[in-house]
């Protein structure tokens, strides 16, 4: 989401400049006066290429990234720093000299030079949007606000650590589906491209002509040749679809159609819904325990799910509480949320316990993630095995097959 800076007063009069990140200008306008902020000065703030990079990592103005790893263990250690009494700048300073990565020892450098300027750690964070997120960000405001920014900390660095055990969890599952399809793709490769035309000349050398071979066999010359001569053509056409999927994607349309075809495909659908109801239960359990304001934690969450579909449904449940309705109704009404998540929001509503209603429906959802992993990791790696064997057989098959038959005239 674009990052904006803006000015606003509050209901006294006083005048608040901040950064904040919003799907639209019209968005944050919303989002602040609910808040009881009036704007009187917004605008976009432009952030290099480098900065527009996502995945794993996070980068930044700098050019460099900093891991997901390092910035939990920074919320950890920042957390028992401040919980020990030690000073905001002392504890900076530690930070920086302590962390193993160069991009976060450059950004806590700067951090501790605008903190000891007068600036708050949240605002000085929200300069490197790409590294520090609105939650992060949120969380740390909240925590600046009430006095608790080493429990604030410590709930960043569980929910880091969280998200981070999921990722590598799905990494490893799918690292050796991954392998068996490199090595079953390079066999192949091999077989077409070296070994299938040395048969092909061999059999032509005896006498064979193109119609004599067997239609399997037709087909792998022709794929062959094809290989060999074009192979420029194979490659241009990858190399189109993936940039063209990719600018597909980045419009908003293109968006939200990937973003249906990922919730509908067979098996990974599952497993990706599955994973976005925990990352938006676990995302929202955790700003309303640290005290964030219900619209701005939705606002926030609806950017974290990575998902459009989804994140349209939080925000209607958004602009549901802002009417002075439940959050349950609008969530139940989109079909996105299963009956029981609607069930425990709508307890945790009544009993004033949606906090950690929200954390018992994380902590339900990790676990169905890890055994749909596990149990997609099972089921993939024999279907692979058997895709390769027949895939390999195949054409081994089609190559002796003309070879059948030069021995059945030779008999005869």
């Amino acid at each position: 989401m674009p990052t904006f800076m803006f000015k606003a007063k509050d209901k006294t009069g006083q005048e608040v400049e901040q950064t904040q990140e919003a799907a639209s200008k019209e968005v944050l306008i919303k989002s602040l006066r609910d808040e009881g902020l009036f704007p009187t000065q917004i605008r976009e703030q432009r952030t290099s290429k480098v900065a527009k990079r996502s995945g794993k990592s996070f980068s930044f103005g700098f050019g460099k990234r900093v891991g997901l790893k390092d910035l939990a263990i920074f919320c950890r250690q920042f957390s028992t720093m401040i919980n020990a009494g030690v000073s905001l700048v002392r504890c900076l300073d530690v930070l920086e000299q302590q962390t193993s990565s160069v991009g976060l020892k450059e950004i806590i450098r700067d951090i501790q030079s605008e903190v000891e300027g007068g600036a708050t750690l949240s605002k000085s964070m929200t300069k490197y949007p790409r590294v520090f997120s609105e939650l992060a960000c949120g969380l740390v405001r909240a925590g600046e606000v009430g006095g608790v920014l080493d429990e604030t900390l410590e709930r960043l660095a569980d929910f880091m650590e969280k998200d981070l055990e999921l990722r590598q969890k799905i990494k490893s599952a799918m690292t050796y589906p991954i392998l068996v399809l490199i090595v079953a793709v390079g066999i192949v490769t091999f077989l077409v491209m070296f070994i299938l035309p040395k048969f092909m000349q061999l059999f032509l050398d005896l006498g064979m002509e193109d119609s004599d071979f067997p239609a399997p066999t037709r087909f792998l010359m022709q794929l062959s040749n094809f290989a060999l001569q074009k192979w420029y053509i194979m490659g241009a056409i990858i190399v189109g679809l993936w940039v063209a999927v990719g600018r597909i994607k980045r419009t908003k349309t293109g968006k939200r159609y990937f973003d249906t075809i990922t919730l509908k495909l067979p098996v990974f659908g599952s497993l990706n819904h599955k994973i976005a109801v925990s990352r938006f239960a676990r995302t929202l359990s955790t700003l309303l325990s640290s005290g964030v304001p219900i619209l701005q934690a939705m606002e926030t969450v609806a950017g974290t799910v990575a998902n459009d579909i989804i994140a349209d449904a939080i925000l209607l449940s958004r602009a549901s509480i802002r009417e002075g309705d439940t959050i349950a109704a609008p969530l139940a009404e989109s079909k996105m949320f299963p009956p029981m998540v609607v069930q425990m929001i709508t307890i945790g509503e009544e009993t004033g316990q949606l906090d950690s209603m929200l954390e018992k429906v994380a902590i339900f959802y990790e676990r169905e993630v890890d055994a749909a992993v596990e149990s997609l990791t099972a089921a993939i790696e024999p279907v692979m095995i058997v895709v390769l064997g027949f895939i390999v057989g195949f054409i081994v098959i089609s190559m002796f097959l003309p070879l059948i038959g030069v021995i059945q005239n030779l008999s005869q």
